[in-house]
């Protein structure tokens, strides 16, 4: 309990102030869970990550402040250069220093995987020109590209743009470096705290570019990140390749319209099982997709089981049988109108044939008296 002064204020402790974060701010706030995730990223083909001090020196709006000119002057020329770049480029800011073992100035990008160093306010003409504009390497550059390999985990740790990214972001990283020790992956997984990626009502949020099949790199969006989410993101994410759907948000290079019918498509092999499907007001639901085949959202190739989908079945049947049954009334009708048609036009030959054997008669003159 908060002791009280003798003059009877309440002495606001801190760890009053931490359980206040937690729940105004961080993963126990009321808005969690409460918003569609996936489709929330819209679509780009590239993204540019600039290293640059730490995420509790940069102003709410690092990329345009007069007091951090790095940020502020490469943002500005790709923004000048707009027109002239071939791919939907977004600019990151993200954190350098020993804990990350990037330095300020260095630029990494995704999905090329290299990393340059030594961009300064001098150059940044020059690596927009070649890198971002002609898609070439950075001849003028003071050092050549690096290949990196491994996953990168962004975590928006942005507090002075929005309190939610500054409360959940730091707890998410504190989290990671916990679960990368424990499983021995701090040479093949590194997590750096970012600047606004967009949704900070999303908090946490976090971005993960990784190396896949085919020498292909992913880029994947996660928010309503929490700690309990770090492992599955690291066993199954990292490790296997497996989107963790219930907290996707959406991907590089990949419309939402495009990924909601791609995510249709890989999720219908056949099989049994259960599968996570979202989480509703802080529980996971869990959803049985069995049958021959898992389908997404209750949806399956297999027919189900329950009467009121063969109900459907038998009503489409029926219908398709009273579509038939008309089909053949029409068409015996039309039959039966063409006979009559045959038939009329016979009698009315016949009637003309005896008519014409008649006159010839009375020309002959053998027309009996």
């Amino acid at each position: 309990m908060a002791a009280t002064p003798e003059n009877g204020t309440v002495d606001i402790s801190a760890e009053a102030v931490v359980v206040d974060d937690a729940v105004s701010f961080g993963f126990e706030r009321k808005e969690m869970y409460t918003e569609k995730l996936s489709g929330s990223v819209h679509p780009y083909e590239r993204h540019v990550f600039l290293c640059y001090k730490t995420h509790e020196d940069w102003p709410a709006r690092v990329e345009s402040s007069d007091s951090d000119l790095l940020p502020k002057r490469l943002a500005g020329a790709i923004k000048e250069r707009k027109n002239d770049i071939a791919v939907k480029t977004l600019l990151t800011i993200c954190e350098g220093g020993d804990a990350t073992g990037l330095s300020d100035g260095d630029v990494m990008i995704f999905p090329d995987m290299i990393k340059y160093s030594g961009l300064e306010e001098s150059n940044i003409d020059t690596f927009v020109e070649e890198v971002l504009v002609n898609g070439k390497p950075w001849t003028s550059g003071p050092q050549e590209a690096v290949t990196v390999t491994g996953s990168y985990v962004f975590v928006c740790a942005h507090n002075s743009r929005d309190k939610r990214c500054g409360v959940c972001g730091p707890a998410l990283i504190e989290k990671f470096n916990e679960e990368i020790e424990v499983r021995a992956l701090k040479d093949e997984v590194l997590v750096s705290p970012c600047s606004h990626v967009g949704g900070h009502k999303y908090a946490g949020n976090l971005i993960i570019y990784s190396s896949v099949e085919d020498g292909k790199v992913s880029g994947h969006w996660y928010g309503y990140v929490t700690p309990g989410d770090v492992a599955e993101l690291l066993d199954l994410h990292i490790k296997k390749g497996e989107i963790i759907e219930r907290i996707w948000r959406g991907e590089m290079g990949v419309p939402p319209v495009e990924k909601a019918d791609k995510a249709v498509e890989e999720t219908l092999p056949n099989g049994n099982g259960l599968k996570k499907d979202e989480i509703s007001n802080g529980k996971e639901t869990i959803q049985n997709t069995g049958g021959c085949c898992k389908g997404t959202n209750g949806l399956s190739c297999c027919q189900d089981e329950t009467p009121g989908v063969k109900k459907s079945s038998f009503k489409n049947l029926n219908l398709f049988t009273k579509k038939w049954e008309q089909h053949e009334m029409f068409t015996a009708a039309a039959i039966v109108g063409a006979l009559a048609t045959v038939a009329v036009g016979y009698s009315l030959y016949k009637s003309y044939k005896k008519h014409s054997i008649w006159c010839v008669t009375i020309k002959g003159g053998n027309l009996a008296s």
